[in-house]
């Protein structure tokens, strides 16, 4: 069963194309149904996160381009219009992949911890639609196996620059003095709460935190000192903030043209400092005209980033490393899965040597015989007949002078490890 990973992410694809074909949590369950009940597609995962929309999928042998067909129709797209953007990784290939991805190798932040915890939550929403088997079950597991001793054994997680640090450390660069800003944050997710927790190490002026459900603003800004609002007061609130940090969920904008505008026109043209994260974003691109706005999108964060990344170069050689190793390991153990095991067959024969004497062995009770010599029997002809076809290739095997089958019994039976 072939294994393919197919996306597109921040090196690939703008992303007013990435917001297209982003799954939100409510509709990945639906979609892992939809996407297992195509034609030769025996398993599957989706990872849909700001930066990727990746399905990992098992199929089988000519059924290699459902995947990519299923994501075009699932997101109504022209046929084609993937096609430039879209790459697609198989077997080993894909195997070594997922790796770099939940270890944050092949994230816009190299490194960055959170995207390992989106990777669980994508297993755990697969594990929830019934839609993975035992290949693409254990690749998740020694996927987590690798992360951790990534993390373990190297420096890739070394003083982290994540997405929402990069965002605070922009804005900063905007206000000299973060302690006379009043910031703004639309959402209350990890991403939020990262940003949170930087914002309030820099002690802000005053911190609102706003969100759909407003019992998860209140908590999050109780946490860090902040006033929580619900989104749809967002409007009677838009002008009070000189920085918005924003990543939600939605799949429409949140901020739209007009709300920044009459927030401006409120400021009396004082500057406003906005940072998106979001995919599908939740401000209106459009804002980014607006004199006094400045707008920053997830793609506009990169090159804050790359100078991070230039830092755990080595770091991340140390992990390729460890990562070509578990591939492998991982590979070897899927094409065990083709090959016909014959531990199964000697079970299944052992199995039924032992309920017939252990049959014959009751027989004997129940004619008076005593139990030591039931037991006796059951011993003696079990021991027998588990050994009659293997002493008898062994003979064959020591007249024909075939050593290496001689060896192999060793090696099977324990032989030499008792000598």
């Amino acid at each position: 069963m072939p294994l393919i990973a197919l996306g597109l992410n921040h090196l690939t694809a703008p992303v007013s194309l990435r917001e297209q074909v982003a799954f939100d949590d409510a509709a990945a369950g639906a979609a892992l149904l939809e996407l297992t009940r195509e034609p030769g597609v025996e398993e599957a995962m989706i990872l849909s996160t700001c930066n990727r929309t990746e399905l990992y999928v098992g199929v089988t042998s000519g059924a290699e381009h459902i995947p990519q067909d299923w994501l075009s129709r699932h997101h109504h797209l022209t046929p084609g219009k993937l096609d430039e953007f879209l790459y697609r990784h198989d077997e080993h290939h894909a195997v070594r992949h997922m790796f770099r991805v939940a270890t944050g190798l092949d994230s816009m932040v190299l490194g960055e911890p959170q995207i390992l915890g989106q990777v669980k939550d994508a297993y755990q929403q697969a594990r929830g639609a019934q839609t993975l088997r035992a290949p693409l079950d254990r690749l998740l597991q020694c996927t987590f196996a690798v992360a951790k001793r990534v993390r373990t054994d190297t420096r890739i997680g070394a003083h982290t620059v994540s997405v929402a640090f990069t965002a605070v450390r922009l804005a900063e660069q905007v206000f000299a003095d973060l302690k006379q800003a009043c910031v703004l944050l639309i959402g209350a997710g990890d991403t939020i709460e990262l940003a949170a927790r930087h914002l309030a190490d820099k002690q802000v002026h005053r911190l609102i935190v706003a969100n759909r459900t407003l019992e998860n603003a209140q908590e999050l800004a109780g946490r860090y000192g902040g006033y929580a609002i619900a989104l749809t007061d967002l409007p009677q609130h838009l002008a009070d903030a000189d920085i918005m940090i924003s990543s939600t969920a939605s799949r429409q904008p949140v901020v739209t043209r007009s709300m920044v505008e009459q927030a401006i026109s409120t400021r009396r043209r004082k500057p406003m400092f906005m940072v998106d994260i979001a995919v599908p974003r939740d401000i209106e691109a459009s804002v980014g005209e607006l004199p006094d706005v400045y707008l920053y999108g997830i793609d506009d964060l990169r090159q804050v980033i790359d100078d991070n990344r230039r830092s755990r170069a080595a770091a991340a050689s140390e992990a390729e490393a460890i990562i070509d190793l578990q591939v492998d390991r991982y590979m070897a153990w899927r094409r065990a899965l083709s090959v016909r095991n014959p531990a199964l067959d000697m079970r299944q024969h052992a199995e039924i040597y032992r309920d017939e004497v252990l049959g014959k062995a009751r027989a004997m009770l129940a004619n008076g015989k005593s139990a030591d010599e039931a037991l006796a029997f059951l011993a003696r002809t079990l021991t027998s007949k588990l050994l009659h076809h293997p002493s008898a290739r062994l003979r064959e095997a020591a007249m024909n002078g075939d050593l290496d089958l001689l060896q192999a019994a060793e090696r099977l039976y324990g032989i030499d490890e008792n000598l």
